[in-house]
């Protein structure tokens, strides 16, 4: 237990700015390192946040029937906040959400076109104007009806044209239709009015050979070896567009959404694109929501992943502000994030959190779970690098 704990309050620790030992202490980064270091009272005592539905008029919802929206929209529901879902096909959503619910609006919305986005959230329903959203669509689909030309023209869509993609023109649109709109704070301090849900490692295909090297057990992870019809780079864009259209933002990028894997754990947030491990839809979607009303998410881009705690010796913190109110903000940075000591001293946490006995995700072929490598079985996709891909269920779509 005490070698746990001492990993976890490395974390914190790693997540701050690299800083020299020729600081003076009026500098300002000496006086936010310094501050990990003051008095419980100080890093713990955090004030109470009033209620979301106080803090945000309405919020428009993009990929609202996935694995994960569907969560994002009835936590936002049981808050009593005003949700506006845009979705594809609006008779899933009428099966999958709650259209009885008053403070909910299902709306059919080409999330591949700026024009009908911006529209969705202009348009006079007699409800509140959207002031915020929470993007959780993908570029994939889970359609079993899909024609093989529709497969192909999805697949070349993503190869050929990545910004004719959902998430390069959808994403944006959201961000350009509410950058001008008031913007939300709370205690002076501002909230972030678009936050995506992207994917941990969409940086690492574009990594060095020798940072793949150095960071293999991040790099060489089955979604980032095969990387299916280039995903990864399509999310990293659409990043990038997010944080230059100048809207206040914050990017989430989680580990391995697994279902299985236990749900209200305690998340391990980091930056530099090197955590690998599991967390539960529930926990992605909490997150996603508790955002709306962390001042310290605006303008920063980190991964998560949860631990698993059986036991409850570390059940979830009661606010997820202090641990981000240590991350840097991308700006500080130039959006690359932290620097490349700092990312390797993570690195080498991150990687004894996983779970598993062997802690090799490097070795796990695609469909393989860290309980089937410590075994010597293989996986449900095959052995690592003879995988059947088309057999994961993976569509993409434009």
């Amino acid at each position: 237990m005490a070698r746990k704990y001492i990993v976890l309050v490395a974390i914190a620790i790693l997540s701050t700015p690299s800083t020299s030992a020729f600081q003076t202490p009026t500098s300002p980064l000496y006086r936010q390192t310094s501050a990990l270091f003051s008095s419980p009272a100080s890093s713990t005592d955090e004030p109470t946040t009033p209620p979301l539905s106080t803090l945000v008029n309405r919020v428009a919802v993009a990929g609202a029937t996935g694995r994960t929206g569907k969560y994002v929209v009835q936590s936002l529901l049981a808050q009593n906040v005003p949700v506006l879902a845009l979705v594809r096909d609006t008779d899933k959503a009428s099966n999958t959400l709650d259209p009885t619910n008053e403070l909910l609006t299902i709306r059919k919305t080409d999330l591949g076109s700026k024009e009908d986005v911006i529209a969705a959230l202009n348009e006079d329903d007699g409800k509140p104007k959207c002031d915020a959203a929470i993007w959780c669509a993908t570029g994939f689909s889970d359609a079993p009806d899909q024609s093989l030309w529709t497969k192909l023209q999805a697949v070349l869509g993503l190869a050929v044209k990545p910004k004719g993609t959902i998430d390069a023109v959808g994403l944006p649109a959201l961000g350009e239709g509410l950058a001008k709109s008031r913007k939300r704070t709370l205690g002076g301090s501002v909230l972030p009015k678009v936050i995506m849900l992207s994917s941990a490692g969409v940086t690492r295909p574009g990594w060095s050979e020798e940072k793949k090297v150095a960071l293999e057990g991040s790099a060489g992870i089955p979604i980032v070896r095969l990387n299916p019809f280039g995903i990864l780079g399509v999310k990293a864009e659409s990043e990038d567009i997010l944080r230059n259209c100048g809207v206040d933002y914050s990017i989430f990028r989680p580990t391995g959404l697994n279902d299985k894997w236990p749900a209200n754990q305690r998340p391990i947030f980091s930056q530099g694109d090197v955590a690998v491990g599991r967390i539960n839809r529930k926990d992605v979607a909490k997150i996603l929501v508790d955002l709306l009303s962390t001042p310290e998410a605006t303008g920063k881009t980190f991964e998560a992943f949860s631990i698993a705690d059986s036991e409850g010796y570390y059940p979830p913190a009661s606010s997820i502000n202090t641990a981000l109110g240590r991350l840097q903000l991308d700006s500080e940075t130039n959006g690359k994030g932290p620097s490349d000591e700092v990312v390797r001293a993570t690195y080498a946490i991150m990687q004894q959190l996983l779970p598993g006995e062997k802690q090799a995700a490097d070795q796990v072929a695609m469909g393989q779970t860290y309980e089937q490598l410590d075994k010597g079985e293989t996986g449900r996709l095959g052995k690592k690098g003879e995988e059947d891909v088309d057999s994961a269920g993976l569509k993409p779509s434009t």
